[in-house]
């Protein structure tokens, strides 16, 4: 005869789902912002780079040039998109790679949080410092400094704006591959550095050997420069100023997308 169904037989074990991560929350963001902002509150030195450093190194610059107006004129512009793109790609790659290295970026990621939550945290707290640290310099350097500009001072604004922000998708980006702060800080001349040779600063790019102005012409520093100029030399929105701030915009929203493809880099 048949026996019964058997009861010594191991359940069937249960599994548990993977945790799935939602979409893009933008609560995430801004408390992924608010972290960030509130232990750069407690790191003054950081604050004072990013908010004085431009300012001071703008008045330096117009006092070395005194009673050479115009001299400032020419390259003031230009500096003042430089200056704001070289404190937040430092600030802004040592801070992150503080988090890489200490681990905090791969508890977040182990969290319910995605990827775009973090990447868009950072650059909105980074950002808001932005927004400061280039009003500020602006204010500084037309009202302040005597800054001979055609255009509206808010084009320069903005420009200054946009190069903070690219400043800030190069150090997100960079912080990947550094092991220490030393390490970020040696960066910047290989990224940094080349952009400002060639970028027009010191002579027009189509004065350039053919090979450097073909590279010129691929580096976002150069439009940033171009725009500022568009913006000393007209008085109407032009079709070249457009062209360039778009091109920074671009640029920056494509480092971005890249440095966060690195965030689950293991560095240590």
């Amino acid at each position: 005869m048949n026996a019964g169904p058997r009861t010594d037989q191991p359940a069937a074990p249960t599994t548990t789902p993977p945790r799935r991560h939602s979409g893009p929350s933008l609560s995430r963001t801004v408390a992924t912002a608010a972290r960030v902002l509130r232990q750069l509150r407690h790191d003054p030195r950081s604050i004072a780079l990013l908010i004085v450093v431009p300012c001071v190194m703008l008045v330096l610059l117009r006092y070395v040039f005194d009673g050479q107006e115009r001299t400032f004129d020419a390259i003031g512009a230009a500096l003042l998109g430089i200056f704001p793109l070289i404190t937040m790609f430092l600030v802004t790659s040592i801070a992150t790679l503080r988090e890489r290295t200490s681990g905090t970026l791969e508890r977040l990621l182990a969290m319910p949080l995605v990827k775009s939550d973090l990447i868009g945290g950072y650059a909105l707290a980074f950002g808001g410092l932005a927004v400061i640290q280039s009003a500020l310099a602006t204010a500084v350097a037309v009202w302040g400094l005597g800054l001979e500009v055609t255009g509206s001072p808010w084009l320069l604004l903005l420009v200054a704006l946009l190069d903070a922000l690219l400043g800030t998708a190069l150090g997100l980006f960079v912080s990947a591959f550094a092991r220490s702060e030393f390490q970020a800080v040696q960066f910047m001349p290989a990224v940094i550095f080349p952009q400002i040779l060639l970028c027009g600063l010191f002579t027009p790019r189509s004065n350039m050997h053919p090979v450097l102005e073909a590279i010129s012409d691929v580096l976002p520093m150069s439009y940033a420069v171009d725009g500022m100029n568009e913006v000393v030399l007209h008085t109407d929105l032009t079709g070249e100023f457009v062209r360039d701030i778009v091109i920074v915009a671009g640029c920056a929203l494509l480092v971005l997308g890249l440095g966060a493809a690195t965030l689950r880099r293991r560095t240590n």
